[in-house]
């Protein structure tokens, strides 16, 4: 068998046999094929797509490239979170300590920032002396202790999918139902978690642009969840505006503090609270979504979420002052620019896509896998969707050190506000949930 025939069988749209794909994916990861013909087959399942027992053969295969975790030694429920990518999402940063403190595992591999998307780890990576390079014996360690860790993918579990997943990055088939299903579900079946709470994204700022495609691969997760054992649950949210009130590393780490210390409640507040609590009803912490709300709510509130997301920060690495001293531990731009509004109503629109893109010229993402992150730059969002806003007052403010870009992305930002005299009446924050309730 070759290389070149597994991907001209694809390009041709005919469906590969268990044996192809499991070919193609352990020659990859032993490094018998290039990057080139990686990235071949990578584009041929872009344009051709996969059929329903392709992604599974591929999900199977990304696994077996490594070990899957046993986490039955830890004596606790286990559940974990991955969303499918966006503006502002630091939903990970607040949901790991909200959850890990009522006595369940979270297990939380995270990635890094893919295309104009933040990463998680990007951004508790901005925190001093954060390690999220962690091999999987500390990270059972960890959770031993803990109850939680947030890390990088480490070498023993689907090993292929972060080669895979830099190459996407980098060839322009980020935004491919079979490769994303592949990556999450591999990662996250490899990891060893027995439930499963997934936030697929809808709208400008996401991979999936329309409802049809987010809902097809929704559909597509929970059935390779069920067919590995794992109880798999999914949200759609909306990513036409971005969440929070920020975009970048350092900001996004700020933010979550203040959410965690209770001062702070916005639409990332609410998303957090709500998948929090879909993941406490998984594990039977609670009898119902509403209760399991409540709950969540009230780790904020008792301040036992605070002092999990201290404890990940001791046990990681990381400098614990940034819990109090946010400002004067974290990295900080020494530039700053602000956007201002040309005219008087109200905001109708932030298009996530061009925020995510200006983030990413102010030196906060990556344009090409080599690229180094800047922790401290970033956007801060003044006014929001359904936001009043006068003219001459301060929509944005794009933080830099780097200026080469700049006056680019402070058009990008200016235009992705849209400006009118009557508010957005369309705007929902969660569009559809879909979960096994409990009798």
């Amino acid at each position: 068998m070759r290389a070149y025939d597994v991907i001209y069988k694809k390009r041709q749209k005919e469906e590969l046999s268990k044996k192809e794909i499991e070919f193609i994916v352990a020659c990859y990861n032993n490094g018998d094929i290039a990057d080139y013909q990686m990235a071949a087959f990578l584009m041929a399942i872009f344009f051709a797509g996969m059929s329903d027992d392709e992604i599974f053969y591929l999900t199977n295969a990304m696994i077996n490239s490594g070990q899957r975790m046993d986490l039955s030694s830890l004596n606790m429920p286990s559940v974990d979170k991955h969303s499918t990518g966006g503006i502002g999402d630091g939903t990970s940063l607040i949901i790991a300590p909200v959850v890990a403190s009522l006595g369940v595992c979270v297990p939380m591999m995270a990635g890094r920032g893919l295309g104009y998307t933040g990463g998680t780890l990007d951004k508790l990576e901005s925190i001093p002396g954060f390690r999220t390079n962690i091999d999987k014996t500390e990270f059972l360690n960890i959770l031993d202790l803990n109850g939680v860790a947030i890390i990088g993918q480490t070498s023993e579990i689907a090993p292929v999918d972060k080669k895979m997943y830099a190459l996407r990055d980098v060839t322009a088939t980020v935004e491919s139902i079979p490769l994303i299903c592949s990556s999450i579900m591999s990662k996250k079946i490899a990891e060893g978690t027995e439930n499963l709470v997934l936030d697929v994204k809808i709208g400008s700022g996401s991979f999936m642009k329309s409802y049809a495609n987010a809902k097809i691969l929704s559909e597509k997760m929970v059935n390779i969840g069920k067919k590995f054992g794992v109880n798999t649950s999914v949200v759609i949210s909306d990513m036409d505006t971005p969440l929070g009130n920020c975009a970048g590393n350092a900001l996004e780490i700020k933010q979550a503090i203040e959410i965690l210390k209770g001062t702070l409640k916005n639409d990332l507040y609410e998303l957090s609270i709500f998948l929090s609590a879909l993941m406490i009803y998984s594990v039977k912490k609670a009898n119902s979504l509403q209760e399991a709300k409540i709950l969540a709510q009230k780790q904020i509130n008792n301040g036992n979420a605070l002092e999990k997301f201290k404890r990940i920060v001791h046990l990681q690495g990381g400098d614990v002052k940034v819990i109090e001293e946010p400002q004067q531990l974290l990295p900080k731009a020494k530039h700053k620019l602000e956007i201002k509004s040309n005219q008087e109503g109200f905001v109708t629109a932030v298009n996530s896509n061009r925020i995510g893109i200006a983030e990413m010229l102010s030196g906060a993402g990556r344009t090409k896998k080599e690229d180094t992150i800047d922790y401290s730059a970033g956007i801060i969002l003044y006014k929001k969707t359904n936001d009043y806003v006068k003219k001459g007052e301060t929509l944005a403010e794009v933080l830099y050190n780097r200026s080469e870009n700049i006056e680019e992305a402070v058009t990008i930002i200016k235009d992705a506000y849209i400006i009118s005299k009557n508010k957005n009446g369309n705007i929902k924050l969660i569009k559809e949930i879909n979960y096994e309730q409990r009798k």
